[in-house]
């Protein structure tokens, strides 16, 4: 069964860049047609989706965070990270990575079926 653990600072300062990793384990992050999604929650947002990085390693990031944001893979260690620049106060979040299957509703965070634990990052000086 796949098992996804995030991993990254607990704290992050304004304007920093915050670089989280997920370690995949379980199945290869090149097979099997997958996604994995960076998810987050907030208390005022609600859940949000971040990005995702495909089987193929193609990327689609939201529009709203597409210019902070980009994801990359290492796929000899089977992980997949986002780097999320210029962080402010609205960052604060639980961070998720996510694994889903193919299909139309990549963007929704409902399509994910698979999730680590989270982490929190607060986003402070």
């Amino acid at each position: 069964q796949v098992q996804l653990q995030e991993s990254g600072p607990d704290l992050v300062k304004p304007s920093q860049t915050l670089t989280l990793t997920c370690t995949v384990s379980g199945e290869s992050i090149t097979t099997n047609y997958y996604y994995f999604s960076w998810i987050r929650h907030s208390p005022g947002k609600g859940l949000e989706w971040i990005g995702y990085i495909s089987y193929s390693g193609t990327t689609n990031l939201d529009s709203s965070l597409t210019s902070r944001t980009f994801i990359s893979r290492d796929t000899s260690s089977n992980q997949f990270t986002l780097h999320l620049s210029a962080v402010t106060p609205e960052d604060t979040a639980v961070y998720y990575c996510t694994r889903g299957p193919p299909g139309p509703s990549l963007v929704d965070v409902g399509w994910y079926d698979y999730w680590g634990q989270g982490t929190q990052v607060t986003v402070s000086s």
